[in-house]
């Protein structure tokens, strides 16, 4: 059964280790501009009022979520978290199954992304609304792409404008994510985001395009470059 006017959940997880960050304690408790990551990203989905409730896939019994102070919001509930993010995001999926209608929609985004703003989310959600599948964000590529070979030469220059940088939030139908990210599991298939679940089960996906400064932070310098987006967004006071 379908819903007519369908609602919004958010899945953002949260149980990486983040090898190549190289620290201690994983990125998303880190510092950022007086607040923890995870601080940041939960606070920017939680300013969506058509969200309806937000699942973080995650270790809950880490003591560092005390110090984020949206998981006292009751629209944020923390779960455990899968080995792998498709895992994490398929039991976000699972722990909204008595609530989530198929035809609803599922923001999937990275907790390691604080820097997303309201309005790219809110142009993702208006720009799939209508959709029967959903789609991602995606910036354009603005350097020029070369292949590789195995030993590290050339192999040749490709078209950029042909390319994208896949971001998050990526929206679909909550039962068709479900059963997609579940098949390729099942075939031991590792999807590297939702959209690539998606378009294993032969589903057209749409891009909409967002802001290039929509990073994830990925290494430690990356937590640099977020401090000066987060900066410059609040002085275009465009968070």
């Amino acid at each position: 059964m379908t819903t007519e006017f369908p609602n919004y959940w958010a899945i953002v997880p949260a149980a990486g280790i983040g090898k190549r960050f190289s620290a201690d304690i994983p990125k998303q408790f880190h510092q950022l501009r007086g607040d923890l990551v995870a601080q940041h990203t939960l606070s920017r989905l939680l300013k969506i009022p058509l969200i309806k409730r937000i699942v973080a896939p995650c270790d809950p019994t880490s003591g560092y979520w005390a110090r984020v102070r949206a998981t006292k919001n009751p629209r944020v509930t923390l779960i455990e978290g899968g080995e792998t993010r498709a895992n994490s995001v398929l039991n976000g999926l699972v722990a909204l199954s008595g609530l989530a209608q198929p035809n609803d929609w599922v923001l999937v985004h990275d907790m390691a992304r604080p820097c997303v703003t309201l309005l790219d989310i809110m142009k993702l959600i208006n720009d799939l609304k209508s959709h029967p599948v959903g789609g991602l964000l995606t910036a354009q590529i603005n350097e020029t792409l070369k292949t590789v070979t195995p030993d590290n030469y050339v192999g040749k220059t490709v078209d950029r404008n042909c390319y994208r940088v896949a971001q998050t939030p990526q929206m679909f139908r909550y039962g068709l994510l479900h059963d997609a990210i579940q098949l390729m599991l099942q075939e031991q298939k590792m999807p590297t985001d939702e959209a690539s679940a998606m378009e294993y089960s032969q589903h057209k996906v749409l891009t909409v395009e967002g802001r290039y400064d929509n990073i994830k932070i990925t290494r430690r310098e990356d937590l640099t470059m977020a401090e000066v987006i987060l900066m410059n967004q609040e002085k275009q006071r465009c968070e």
